[in-house]
């Protein structure tokens, strides 16, 4: 990842934190709506969920330059994931809900090269979360 593709991330992501709530429930709603059978795997509350949600990629983002840190909390939380009954292949749901709520969010001011940075971000985290899980079966 490019020094200005972190930059994108940032300032993107700076526009989701500022709505947590708002985006989360966008999120969420996308992601049951393309993977209807990963509602099962919430059992805390949504609103809940969404601040645990954003609290995560607060962390990661933060930590895109400490990239020994970032893959140290990634590993955790893919294992942590696999105890909640994640499968490998809801990662692509999740990645597909994530650029949608970042698009939704907004607008044109997701531009192509934004999409790109998030894809290749999203790519490494879900990379290392899945083999992280693997790891533990």
């Amino acid at each position: 990842m490019t020094p200005h593709q972190t930059q994108l991330i940032r300032e993107s992501f700076a526009h989701l934190h500022r709505r947590q709530a708002e985006s989360a429930e966008l999120f969420y709603g996308r992601l049951f709506e393309i993977a209807p059978e990963t509602r099962a795997l919430f059992k805390t509350d949504i609103r809940s969920q969404g601040v645990k949600l954003m609290e995560s990629l607060t962390v990661a983002i933060a930590s895109l330059n400490d990239r020994p840190g970032l893959t140290a909390f990634l590993k955790k939380l893919g294992r942590n994931h696999r105890n909640y009954g994640v499968e490998a292949k809801h990662y692509a749901s999740v990645g597909e809900a994530l650029i949608w709520t970042l698009q939704t969010s907004m607008g044109k001011e997701f531009t192509d090269e934004t999409r790109l940075a998030w894809e290749i971000l999203y790519g490494d985290i879900s990379g290392v979360m899945i083999k992280a899980q693997e790891a533990v079966s």
